[in-house]
C-alpha cells in the first residue's frame, strides 16, 4: 500500500471540515473526506485549550504512530483529519488507539 502523506496547508483542513462527515468519541474527532488520490493524507490537530507544547506534541505523536501502525487496514483515498480533544491528555498509547479505531469503524473506512 501507499504510505500517506501529512495534511498540512489551511486550506486543506477547512476543504475537510466543511465537505467532510464527522464523528467524535471521548478523545478524538475525526473528519473524513473522499480525496481523488491512491493514498490516504492524514492531518492532527491540537489545540492549545489541550494543554502545553509538550502535552499537544506527545498527542500528536501517539496520534501519528496510532495511524500508522494501522495504516494497512485503512481504505484508500480519503483525506482524514483527527483532532485531540482534551481528555485525551495524560491518555497512555493503547487508549489513544482504540479511539482511533473506533472512529474509522463508524466512518466505515476500517477493514478490521
Amino acid at each position: 500500500m501507499k504510505y500517506s502523506e501529512s495534511l498540512k496547508k489551511h486550506k486543506d483542513f477547512q476543504h475537510v471540515y466543511k465537505k467532510g462527515s464527522s464523528y467524535a468519541n471521548k478523545y478524538l474527532v475525526m473528519y473524513v473526506l473522499e480525496n481523488q488520490t491512491e493514498g490516504n493524507r492524514l492531518g492532527i490537530s491540537v489545540s492549545k485549550k489541550v494543554g502545553n507544547s509538550i502535552v499537544r506534541h506527545r498527542l500528536t505523536r501517539l496520534i501519528r504512530e496510532s495511524y500508522r501502525l494501522q495504516e494497512d487496514m485503512f481504505s484508500s483515498g480519503r483525506d482524514i483529519v483527527v483532532i485531540a480533544r482534551g481528555a485525551a491528555k495524560g491518555k497512555n498509547y493503547r487508549d489513544i488507539e482504540s479511539a482511533l479505531i473506533h472512529l474509522a469503524r463508524l466512518h466505515n473506512i476500517y477493514k478490521g
